[in-house]
């Protein structure tokens, strides 16, 4: 693994949903800048597959299978982490699921689904790091939320609705937990070229033209550009940034015409 600096060395980061995607890219991205990661995911093989990805790179990596959509997989996550790495330093609640599906056929049982993984799991996952946070004189909560913070999506009812509710988590945790040298932000990411938006691309009724043509950029954006502001956020040169919603998309909140 080429270490590209050392903003991180030391401090141990988990990320949950790991294995694939947005989470496995900031994951590769942590261990450059020096920081022990925390492999997280439901699979014990892909956590692991995850982890021995970065290990192979020269990085520092454990992995812990814990279903954070449970208060006890919280526990568990955080229990995992502090038994590998003494503790944890910085959490990004990154592991998330699409629902798409008209308002009136929505599935009660699908609902509960996307807000127990999008919102719930954000909470139970920060609750169960902060006695650890607090411990070691501080920390850092990285939410990973959407534009559909921001604005409402068609078939998207359960999905803006967990994203909405994340932007105010962010900003409640930050206030209520400054004084325990705690800092909760929200990156919101716009379309971005993931395994995840294939397999909505199927069924939300849209194309890479579409979006190209939607967004002022005029174009995806990648995992890199987010795991980059993920790193930013987490990193010192933010020490005065809490409660705050980061959006990377390419202008897409901001454009407001045909």
């Amino acid at each position: 693994m080429k270490q590209v600096g050392e903003r991180f060395a030391g401090k141990v980061v988990i990320i949950t949903g790991s294995s694939s995607g947005l989470g496995l890219e900031m994951a590769r991205h942590f261990a450059e800048e020096g920081a022990k990661v925390v492999t997280n995911s439901r699979s014990e093989q892909r956590a692991a597959a995850a982890a021995e990805e970065i290990r192979a790179a020269g990085g520092d990596a454990s992995p812990v299978s814990a279903d954070v959509r449970t208060w006890e997989g919280a526990q568990q996550l955080i229990a995992g982490a502090t038994s590998a790495f003494g503790g944890v330093d910085i959490l990004i609640n990154n592991a998330g699921i699409s629902m798409i599906a008209p308002a009136h056929e929505l599935d009660p049982a699908e609902w509960e689904r996307a807000i127990s993984t999008n919102l719930s799991g954000p909470f139970f996952c920060s609750r169960a790091a902060y006695p650890s946070m607090k411990a070691r004189g501080g920390g850092v909560i990285v939410n990973i939320g959407s534009v559909a913070a921001h604005v409402g999506f068609p078939l998207r009812a359960a999905y803006c609705s967990a994203k909405h509710g994340m932007m105010g988590l962010t900003k409640t945790l930050a206030i209520d937990w400054v004084d325990a040298g705690i800092r909760v932000l929200q990156v919101d990411p716009a379309f971005i070229k993931t395994p995840l938006d294939v397999g909505d691309q199927a069924t939300a009724g849209y194309d890479d033209a579409a979006i190209d043509r939607r967004t002022p950029m005029g174009r995806f954006g990648t995992a890199t550009e987010v795991a980059r502001t993920v790193l930013l956020a987490a990193s010192p040169d933010a020490s005065y940034m809490t409660g705050s919603c980061l959006l990377v998309d390419g202008g897409w909140v901001a454009y407001g015409y045909l």
